[in-house]
């Protein structure tokens, strides 16, 4: 069965509150993500495994549990693009992007770093945010089960980076 180009508009709001320190942002949800009405609904998406153990807490299972950890942890969510053409869950086949306004967090929270779960939210971020926003992302490896090349060992080496932002200064 060929995958054929759907318009998909983001569906559900970003994760964070005033106290948010870092944000983390994926390309758009997956068609999983969109049917479990969350980020990384993917069961094999390793996201919340990864931040939760960084941040040495349980793994939050329901959405509650996944939002009040990110909330208790000033970890905040969301995605680059609130919009766009996209074959199934594809990010290569990305065709007319309309980002998310970053303002919507950053009026609000006081971000410290932002990083993308992954290269193609990194080079949307770069090409559609940066200009607006003048924050920097740094790019962590995707946590989709398409990436299975990176290990867990490795994807947890590299997202340690973001303790270092979330303890008070």
């Amino acid at each position: 069965m060929t995958q054929h180009m759907e318009h998909v508009v983001h569906s559900f709001a970003p994760v964070f509150n005033k106290d948010s320190r870092i944000l983390m942002l994926g390309t758009m949800p997956s068609p999983k993500s969109r049917e479990a009405g969350f980020y990384y609904g993917h069961p094999r998406n390793r996201f919340w495994k990864v931040v939760s153990d960084v941040c040495g807490e349980e793994l939050p299972q329901t959405i509650e549990d996944k939002t009040s950890f990110a909330l208790r942890n000033r970890i905040a969510v969301w995605d680059v693009l609130a919009g766009c053409e996209i074959k199934g869950a594809d990010d290569s086949s990305i065709r007319s992007p309309a980002a998310n306004d970053m303002r919507v967090i950053l009026e609000q929270a006081d971000i410290r770093a932002v990083f993308t779960t992954g290269k193609k939210a990194a080079q949307l971020y770069e090409r559609y945010c940066y200009p607006q926003t003048g924050i920097e992302a740094v790019c962590l490896p995707s946590t989709s089960p398409a990436n299975c090349r990176v290990s867990y060992e490795e994807l947890f080496e590299q997202y340690k980076i973001i303790r270092g932002y979330l303890a008070d200064f």
